[in-house]
C-alpha cells in the first residue's frame, strides 16, 4: 500500500519551491491524457474493484500460502515453500495479498463510494459498494490480523501516508455494523447497478442475501473468541436470509482471452505451474496437488476427484480416479514420479472460462449445519449437511462445464455412504472436513475456517530451517514497505497483536 503512496509523495517533493518553475511549466498540458476521464464513473469503477479484488495474488495467496497450509497443494521447491514447508527465503508470498488489496480493490471501491455518497437516488449502488468493501477487508484482516482500516483510504484525500492499524476486533465490529446498515438502506424504488455488477446485475434482493451470508461467515468466525456475539450475529443473518440455494450463488462468469476476462485462479495457476506445454513433467514452482487432498478424495470415493484432478498420460490428461496420486507435503527434492502426479484438470477446473464462486450455498449450508448442531437454529443438521454436499457436487458442472458434472446417482451414493455422525465433535469434524473440500478453491476461506475449527486434522511437516517449529502457520506477515514507510503504525500494531511472524494468532484464532 505505501509503495504507491510513497510514489505520489516523492512526486510532490520533486516539485519543491526551488524547482517549482520547471515543474509547473506546461505540467498540466504535458501530463494530461486527452483520452482519460477526470470523473469517476461508479459503475465502471465498481466492476474494476470486483475484478481486482478477486484477481489479487491468486497464486501467492492461494496455491503457495493458504492452499499449502491446508494441504490442497504441495511443492518440492524451497522458494515457494511457505505454505508447503513453512520456509520463506525470497519472493512476495507472505505479503502480496496485503499490498495488492489496498492499491487496487480498496482504493477502487472507496472511489466508487465517494462518487455515490451525495446522491440520494444512488443509495442502492452505495449499499452494494459498501458490502463489497467489507468483503475485501475481511480477507485482509483474516490473513494478517490488525490492518489499516479506518484510515486506509485517507492518503489521496487527506495526505495521510501513515494510516493507523485497527485491531481486528474493531474491524469486525465495524464490518458487521456496515453490513447491517447497508442492508437497511436498500430501497426498491431507487436505481441500482446494471451490467457493471458482474455478480448479480444490480439485483438488490440477491445482494441482500450476499450481505447476510457475509455476516454469517464473520459471525461464525467468532465462535471461540466471543460465542455470545457469534450467536447473536449468526441468528440475525439467518433470520435475514442467507444463500441457501444455488440460484442465489454469487458467481462471476469469465469468457477467457485476456487476463482480465479469464478466471483469475485458472490464469495464475496455469502461468505458474500447470501449462499444457509442460504436460506434467516440469513447472516453475514445482507444484502438484497434495497427497493429503488426493488421498482423501480417493479413500472416500468422492466423485469430485475426477472433476478437478488429472494426470498426464501420452500428452493427454487422464481423469481416471485410480490413477490419481498427490505429492507429499514437505519434500525438498523433486520426486522420481513427479511427472505422473495429479495436477488440476485444464479442461474443467483450470479452464480460463471457468466461473468463480464468491460465496455460495455449500458454505452457507455447512455453517447452518453447525448452527443446528449448536442449537442456534432449528432444523436437522443432517439435512443442511446433505444439502451442502449436493450443491457442492452440482457446482462442478455449473462452474467447470459438462465434463466436470456429477450425476445425481453418484451424489446420492456418496451421501448415503457418508452420513453425518451423531455426536457434536464428530459432527464438527465431518462438517468442516466437508468444508475443506466443498469450498475449495477459495483457499483463503478454507484456511480461515481451518484455523477456527481445526478440521480436517492435518499433520504438519517439520522441514529443516522452517520458521514455525513445525507447526502450520496461523497468519501471513506484513510487507517490507509497511515496516519502512509506515513504521510507527506498524510498531504499534505488533505491540498490540504480537510479533510479525507466522505463528502469531489473529484475534478470533484462539486455542
Amino acid at each position: 500500500m505505501k509503495t504507491l503512496y510513497t510514489k505520489h509523495l516523492l512526486a510532490l517533493l520533486v516539485c519543491a519551491p526551488l524547482l517549482m518553475v520547471s515543474c509547473d511549466k506546461s505540467f498540466e498540458e504535458e501530463n494530461t491524457n486527452p483520452d482519460a476521464s477526470t470523473k469517476v464513473e461508479p459503475e465502471y469503477m465498481f466492476s474494476k474493484s470486483l475484478y481486482d479484488a478477486l484477481n489479487n495474488s491468486t497464486s501467492a495467496a492461494y496455491e503457495f500460502s493458504s492452499g499449502g497450509f491446508v494441504q490442497h497443494f504441495a511443492t518440492y521447491l524451497e522458494v515457494p515453500g511457505l505454505g508447503d514447508k513453512y520456509v520463506y527465503t525470497s519472493g512476495t508470498y507472505p505479503y502480496a495479498y496485503f499490498s495488492g488489496a489496498y492499491v487496487d480493490g480498496i482504493n477502487e471501491i472507496q472511489k466508487t463510494i465517494q462518487a455515490l455518497e451525495d446522491d440520494a437516488d444512488k443509495v442502492n449502488m452505495r449499499a452494494i459498494a459498501n458490502i463489497w468493501k467489507v468483503y475485501i477487508f475481511h480477507r485482509i484482516t483474516d490473513l494478517y490480523g490488525m490492518a489499516p482500516y479506518t484510515e486506509a483510504v485517507t492518503a489521496y484525500g487527506e495526505a495521510n501516508y501513515s494510516p493507523a492499524y485497527d485491531t481486528q476486533e474493531d474491524i469486525y465490529t465495524h464490518m458487521l455494523s456496515t453490513l447491517q446498515t447497508s442492508i437497511d438502506e436498500f430501497d426498491n424504488s431507487k436505481e441500482s447497478f446494471g451490467s457493471g455488477d458482474l455478480i448479480y446485475g444490480g439485483d438488490t434482493g440477491k445482494w441482500k442475501k450476499f450481505a447476510y451470508s457475509l455476516m454469517f461467515r464473520l459471525a461464525m468466525r467468532m465462535t471461540k473468541v466471543d460465542a455470545a456475539s457469534a450467536q447473536t450475529w449468526a441468528q440475525a443473518a439467518i433470520a435475514g436470509g442467507v444463500i441457501e440455494n444455488a440460484a442465489d450463488n454469487a458467481i462471476i462468469a469469465y469468457v477467457g482471452g485476456q487476463e482480465i476476462n479469464s478466471n483469475p485462479i485458472s490464469y495464475q495457476l496455469r502461468n505458474n505451474n500447470y501449462s499444457e506445454a509442460n504436460q506434467g513433467t516440469s513447472n516453475t514452482e514445482g507444484g502438484k496437488f497434495s497427497e493429503t487432498f488426493i488421498s482423501h478424495l480417493k479413500e472416500n470415493n468422492d466423485p469430485r476427484l475426477t472433476s478437478i484432478a488429472a494426470v498426464w498420460v501420452n500428452g493427454i490428461q487422464d481423469t481416471t480416479a485410480s490413477m490419481q496420486q498427490g505429492m507429499p507435503n514437505g519434500l525438498v527434492n523433486r520426486p522420481a514420479d513427479f511427472a505422473s502426479l495429479s495436477e488440476p484438470n485444464l479442461g474443467t477446473f483450470l479452464s480460463l472460462t471457468a466461473s468463480l464462486l464468491v460465496i455460495g450455498s455449500p458454505e452457507m449450508n455447512l455453517l447452518l449445519a453447525e448452527c443446528a448442531a449448536r442449537g442456534w437454529v432449528s432444523g436437522d443438521p443432517s439435512a443442511y449437511y446433505e444439502k451442502a454436499v449436493t450443491d457442492a457436487m452440482n457446482n462442478m458442472g455449473v462452474l467447470y462445464g459438462s465434463a466436470a458434472a456429477i450425476s445425481n446417482d453418484r451424489i446420492r451414493n456418496y451421501i448415503e455412504d457418508h452420513p453425518l455422525p451423531s455426536s457434536f465433535e464428530a459432527q464438527m469434524e465431518a462438517i468442516h472436513t466437508q468444508f475443506w473440500v466443498s469450498v475449495f478453491p477459495d483457499e483463503i476461506e478454507v484456511y480461515s475456517n481451518w484455523r477456527r475449527t481445526g478440521y480436517p486434522k492435518l499433520a504438519p511437516v517439520n522441514v529443516t530451517g522452517n520458521l514455525t517449529n513445525g507447526t502450520i502457520p496461523r497468519r501471513l506477515t506484513y510487507p517490507p514497505s509497511e515496516i519502512s514507510v509506515n513504521s510507527e503504525s506498524y510498531r504499534e500494531a505488533i505491540e498490540l497483536q504480537g510479533a510479525d511472524n507466522f505463528t502469531t494468532r489473529v484475534w478470533w484464532d484462539v486455542e
